[in-house]
């Protein structure tokens, strides 16, 4: 729930928060020499266990520091080779098992699990931070064996009982054959394979299997789940967030619904078998995978206590499911949307609309939408987005071009959501902006190319084994060299919504992307945002992820900013609180993202009131 139960910070005294210790990383002196600085993202949430903080960095190294001071207590690098091109340079954090002596025969020490950039899951002694060499091969797993070289971790591991539960990031858009999505359960104490469970059925017993139509829809990979498995120790339950199939924006070569891809699946922990799921797109043209991690809470409705999971998604669609059944607490509807006019392509009639929570962000893009700070920017928006298609959300991607809005990063992205079990709010940050999607048949992309055509500058995904080439960009201008999108304001925003009702309680904007003293009124457009939010005891919302660099503590009744503070680099991690030796700590880790462009530094910063 990203939920912290202390009080000693709130809303009458955050003001006065300060900061009480940085640690430095160094992390930036590993990229020398490489272009990694390019992607580096530092989006780790550190984990504070018996007084020590235990985090990674983008190179996948880990820290233990004193919660108290912040001092060094022991550093691991895993040595991951920095020129590799990886498609993604983060780790959002590391996880922790706690020796339960009931659970195991013998003694073993608390361990920390790391899964790196480079596809291995190390086990660390929590109290060294030497590897254990009981586990795996002298201490290390390579995820890649058996699934191939494009196998990548950018998240924690779940770890529910005995078991260290991964999942795998795979770059996107390249081919339409990537590794199949296995997610894979081990022993924490040997590195022994317990289960694995395929998101692309194999088998064709499996319902799913007829979901998948054409020669080549049983090669497709992809449907993975990078992003952070959710566990219920007491329900023996894991919540896999699937993601879509591969490629993203192509599904000639794997038509019909595509199940189980873009689904929230229960998987039983002790056997790994399905226990039930549900898909939030059908036949994914859009890359709208699931990218927030499942959140595990208890709706109080009609005298009865009801045990939800919650999946926030790019769409800025919130589903309320029973985390026992699967079914919506909430109702769900079958909405008509777009149809393709991609030949060779079949997009699915009807997509899953939640009626309660009403969608969140940017649902459509028409050409009174267009934003510009001066007429002539206006007008300039305004004509490109008349020449592109826009029907509103879920309109496939063309030839002529289609306006994707929410854009491929959401809506609600991996930054996720927090709950507030005693108002009953659910709170998540949100993206404002929209992206522009070519589709190029392949023999006409060297015609294009001697033309020199605008297009061809946008990001490329060749979409191998397809017939068409995808061009990416997004409805974005450059003002005073920054990025602002080309659509009307607030381009992010943070939103609490009562759970009783599911109606939205407030909504305001998060950050700002221009200079306000230039700008008039930029402090109210909001930014684009990576990283999430906590909510606390104590009244208050803590979250960074702006390109502005801030810091701030919001009202959790309210939505109004108490506390601001600029970091001295892009907070695009989530933050975390506890309490250490009668001291409550906010702790963000400020290290920038390179692919959002913000500063880039090396910061794990702690605060505290005097």
């Amino acid at each position: 729930m990203r939920y912290g139960q202390e009080t000693q910070i709130d809303r009458s005294n955050v003001s006065r928060l300060q900061s009480a210790w940085t640690f430095r990383t160094g992390e930036l002196a590993v990229y020398a020499g490489t272009s990694a600085l390019e992607k580096a993202a530092f989006e780790a949430t550190p984990l504070m266990i018996g007084g020590t903080l235990y985090f990674s960095t983008p190179s996948g190294r880990v820290f233990a520091l004193d919660a108290g001071t912040g001092q060094q207590k022991w550093i691991f690098d895993p040595r991951v080779n920095m020129h590799e091109g990886y498609s993604e340079i983060s780790s959002r954090g590391v996880s922790y098992w706690p020796a339960d002596r009931h659970a195991i025969k013998g003694y073993a020490s608390p361990r920390i699990f790391l899964a790196t950039i480079d596809g291995r899951l190390m086990a660390l002694d929590a109290a060294s931070g030497h590897l254990i060499p009981e586990f795996g091969d002298r201490g290390m797993i390579d995820l890649k064996r058996g699934l191939g070289n494009d196998i990548s971790e950018t998240s924690p591991p779940a770890i529910i009982g005995n078991l260290v539960v991964v999942g795998s990031s795979l770059g996107d858009n390249q081919r339409y054959n990537y590794p199949q999505g296995t997610v894979r359960a081990f022993d924490v104490l040997t590195g022994d394979l317990r289960w694995s469970w395929d998101p692309n059925p194999r088998d064709s017993a499996d319902a799913a299997w007829k979901t998948w139509q054409g020669p080549k829809a049983h090669q497709t990979g992809g449907a993975n789940a990078w992003s952070i498995i959710s566990a219920d120790g007491d329900r023996d339950l894991v919540f896999i967030p699937a993601t879509n199939p591969s490629p993203d924006y192509y599904g000639g070569e794997r038509l019909g619904q595509n199940l189980y891809g873009d689904c929230l699946v229960a998987v039983r922990a002790s056997t790994g078998k399905m226990v039930w799921y549900f898909q939030v797109v059908h036949h994914d043209l859009w890359d709208y995978d699931i990218a927030a991690e499942p959140v595990l809470t208890v709706l109080h409705r009609k005298g009865k206590d009801i045990p939800v999971v919650i999946i926030g998604t790019k769409m800025g669609h919130v589903f309320v499911l029973n985390r026992v059944t699967g079914r919506p607490v909430f109702p769900v509807e079958e909405r008509p949307v777009p149809a393709s006019d991609i030949p060779g392509e079949q997009a699915w009639k009807t997509q899953p609309f939640p009626v309660k929570p009403e969608p969140l962000g940017l649902q459509r893009v028409t050409e009174a939408q267009a934003w510009g700070y001066t007429d002539s920017a206006r007008e300039e928006s305004r004509q490109r987005i008349s020449l592109l298609r826009s029907e509103g959300i879920f309109t496939p991607s063309s030839e002529r071009g289609t306006i994707m809005a929410p854009a491929n990063f959401g809506g609600i992205h991996w930054g996720g959501m927090c709950v507030d079990p005693v108002q009953g709010l659910l709170i998540t940050n949100i993206n404002c902006a929209a992206a522009v999607i070519h589709m190029i048949p392949r023999d006409k992309v060297g015609d294009l190319e001697k033309k020199q055509v605008e297009i061809l500058r946008a990001e490329t995904g060749r979409q191998q084994g397809t017939p068409y080439v995808m061009k990416r960009d997004y409805l974005i201008k450059q003002v005073d060299g920054q990025i602002v999108p080309q659509t009307t304001p607030p381009w992010g925003t943070l939103v609490a919504i009562d759970l009783k009702d599911g109606e939205k309680k407030w909504e305001v904007p998060l950050g700002f992307m221009l200079d306000p003293r230039k700008y008039i009124g930029a402090e109210h457009w909001g930014s684009v945002n990576f990283g999430g939010s906590i909510v606390t005891a104590g009244g208050l919302v803590f979250i960074a992820a702006s390109m502005d660099n801030h810091f701030r503590a919001f009202d959790s009744q309210t939505g109004q900013v108490l506390w601001d503070y600029e970091l001295p680099a892009g907070g695009q991690a989530t933050p975390m609180t506890y309490s250490w030796q009668g001291k409550q700590y906010v702790v963000i880790a400020a290290g920038g993202h390179g692919k959002l462009g913000t500063k880039q530094g090396d910061y794990l910063m702690a605060f505290a009131l005097p």
